[in-house]
């Protein structure tokens, strides 16, 4: 495993910056990230944006200087590119993220004010004005979530959202109300990819602020328990989770 990092050419926020990258693991690099001190807020789902104070620490820790087209080009061939549109913001990345798709996969989570393209389903983060936030247990599988599911042919995210609520939980929701939160991209890294899943896929996740908790109907088919806790509940419950950094996006939205 080599730390590599290019020359402060980068211009921003009145500095120029390096670029930081493992050429095979996310957890060296974090790991190395630590040990300089380099905070994680300056983590970009695949690198880490250096000061051009710290490249010389960085070097001296045993980083590797190379030219901006190497790094690019070594990032590109090491899988862990991360891919984002203009506003978004990577928050999580984990291999098998998620045990019960039953196969090797990487999950990304992307903080973003736009919908994904070609979601294949949708979840929707349920807030009240009371700080509480609702959590669901699947009967399919263990951990807790937010409501949501498979969109449906011709549906659109939003609708899907909306009547996966409904249909989960009897509760309805104003498709107008929901507010993009970001999205989780499940990439199936083994084969056979397993029935209804495409190579990549998208799940869309909403945000939604209710004046006050609201009557939970949970369908005994598909929900085993659906609860109303306050946050700090619900994140001893859930927070170990790859998808929590969304639930969290939404109540900084909130703020």
């Amino acid at each position: 495993m080599t730390i590599l990092l290019d020359p402060p050419l980068w211009p921003a926020h009145g500095r120029l910056w390096s670029h930081l990258i493992s050429d095979r693991s996310l957890a060296e690099l974090h790991a190395f990230a630590r040990r300089l001190g380099i905070p994680e807020r300056s983590f970009e789902g695949d690198h880490y944006d250096v000061p051009q104070e710290r490249y010389a620490d960085c070097l001296a820790a045993g980083a590797v200087a190379v030219s901006g087209t190497q790094l690019a080009r070594t990032l590109r061939d090491s899988g862990m590119r991360f891919r984002k549109r203009k506003g978004e913001r990577p928050l999580a990345r984990a291999d098998g993220g998620l045990p019960w798709i039953g196969v090797e996969h990487v999950v990304e989570v992307v903080g973003s004010p736009h919908e994904p393209p070609r979601s294949a389903g949708a979840a929707v983060v349920v807030v009240t004005a009371a700080d509480a936030v609702l959590l669901v247990r699947n009967t399919t599988r263990s951990g807790w979530a937010a409501p949501g599911g498979k969109r449906d042919p011709g549906e659109s995210v939003r609708g899907t959202a909306v009547r996966e609520v409904r249909e989960e939980l009897g509760l309805e929701l104003d498709p107008d109300r929901l507010a993009p939160v970001g999205y989780e991209r499940i990439t199936i890294t083994g084969t056979p990819v397993p029935e209804p899943w495409d190579e990549v896929n998208h799940l869309a996740v909403f945000g939604v602020h209710l004046d006050a908790r609201e009557e939970l109907r949970p369908d005994p088919v598909e929900i085993a328990e659906a609860v109303w806790l306050p946050w700090g509940q619900a994140r001893a419950w859930a927070g170990q989770a790859v998808f929590w950094p969304l639930f969290e996006r939404w109540r900084d939205l909130l703020a």
